[in-house]
């Protein structure tokens, strides 16, 4: 049940200086995403600002980008909660509103065990015909769906297509990678780590870079995809300053700040996210420069 292999963007959710959803920034966004060869949108996950859309946002959202993207490439919809019977929910409402996909962070602040996770997983996943990706970032959560537990997932529901690895340790991916045996989709969710994670035999990534660097990151993927390890390394070690910038604060600060440096208008985050500092705005603008992509 594959559902993307390449770059899928962790699209940003654009805000008014009201904070409501600028629908037409976010058309823009999607439109450039495409032209520019991302394979996936993955929408109000982390960098859409998902914790602080109440649910009729976060559906209209969904919608809207299912609506706008006319199926041209498939849109991954977050609909993770650390409350199982609120993921089912906003799950099955996605499935109905034309997601293409599920993106289900693990659940954070209650620390659930591995027997936990894998009923937390298996409930909402039985809820839809949708193909759903798991995203572990312990760095966020507190929590780590450990290779075992993900090898168990896949067994028993066929539906469970994918891992966006956020952990940052490779060793554990490659368990992971030996334990699954190539039955779902490992995808990186660390922009420096794509080429390491894709030579372990990964799908490709849901990034942040690729908001503000779209068609570069695409080729990346592809270059590791389709072999090329070399033209990959170079590109993955030239995008390093530019990654280290976007995380100079907690994301999708920088990012947000980065796509209005690139005319995009996304607004500010909402609270309790800030503006980018203006000694860091600096240093982005730089690292944007020196990569391309401004």
């Amino acid at each position: 049940m594959s559902i993307f292999k390449g770059s899928g963007v962790a699209l940003v959710t654009p805000m008014k200086e009201n904070g409501e959803i600028n629908y037409d920034s976010l058309e823009r966004l999607i439109e450039d995403q495409i032209k520019n060869g991302t394979d996936a949108l993955v929408v109000v996950g982390t960098s859409g600002e998902a914790p602080t859309l109440d649910d009729p946002e976060h559906l209209e959202a969904i919608r809207f980008s299912a609506e706008v993207t006319k199926g041209r490439i498939p849109v991954v919809a977050g609909t993770g909660s650390n409350n199982t019977a609120h993921a089912v929910m906003m799950s099955e409402e996605a499935e109905k509103l034309g997601a293409d996909g599920l993106l289900l962070v693990t659940p954070y602040y209650n620390k659930a065990t591995q027997d936990g996770l894998y009923q937390h997983y298996r409930t909402i996943a039985s809820a839809t015909k949708l193909p759903c990706i798991v995203y572990n970032v312990p760095s966020r959560t507190g929590t780590n769906i450990l290779p075992e537990t993900m090898a168990r997932l896949i067994k028993d529901q066929p539906n469970i297509a994918g891992i966006k690895e956020a952990t940052g340790n490779i060793s554990q991916v490659a368990k992971l990678a030996s334990l699954v045996d190539g039955k779902i989709d490992i995808y990186s969710g660390n922009d420096d780590q794509i080429v390491p994670l894709c030579s372990l035999g990964g799908s490709g990534v849901i990034s942040v870079l690729a908001n503000v660097a779209p068609r570069q990151t695409h080729d990346l993927v592809m270059h590791c995809l389709e072999g090329r390890y070399e033209e990959a390394k170079k590109l993955q070690l030239k995008a390093l300053p530019l990654i280290e910038q976007l995380f100079i604060e907690v994301n999708p600060i920088p990012v947000k700040a980065a796509l209005n440096m690139q005319g995009f208008d996304v607004g500010s985050p909402r609270l309790p996210l800030t503006e980018l500092t203006d000694a860091h705005k600096e240093s982005l603008r730089r690292a944007m420069i020196e990569f391309g992509c401004l």
